[in-house]
């Protein structure tokens, strides 16, 4: 069965970081573009970060420097690792697979003192 399930989120401080993870069932990471994205209510979903299929990443300006996209071809998984975060990254975090479009059911993110 082809799936994206995501697991990692909580509550952190301001400042703390998390890893997320997305483990990709039933797809060659080595053959497809993965990405992170998020979403508050009452907005749309944004992207976060994005990998190729041969490792290159793109990142939104809010996040770079902060937010790291990497994967393990070999465990089929696709990680976020956030540091530094902000009370304003908190949202839904999903994983995706681009091309054809697959989400995952997402994972909560709250950044709050």
């Amino acid at each position: 069965q082809v799936q994206l399930v995501e697991s990692g989120g909580g509550l952190v401080q301001p400042g703390g970081s998390l890893r997320l993870s997305c483990v990709a069932s039933g797809i060659r990471l080595s053959t497809v573009q993965m990405g992170w994205y998020r979403q508050v209510p009452g907005k749309e979903r944004e992207m976060v970060a994005l990998i190729s299929s041969v490792g290159v990443t793109t990142y939104d300006n809010s996040v770079r420097n902060r937010f790291t996209i990497s994967k393990d071809n070999a465990k089929n998984t696709v990680s976020l690792q956030m540091n530094s975060l902000k009370p304003e990254d908190t949202a839904v975090y999903y994983c995706s697979r681009l091309f054809p479009r697959l989400w995952g059911q997402g994972t909560q993110v709250s950044v709050s003192s």
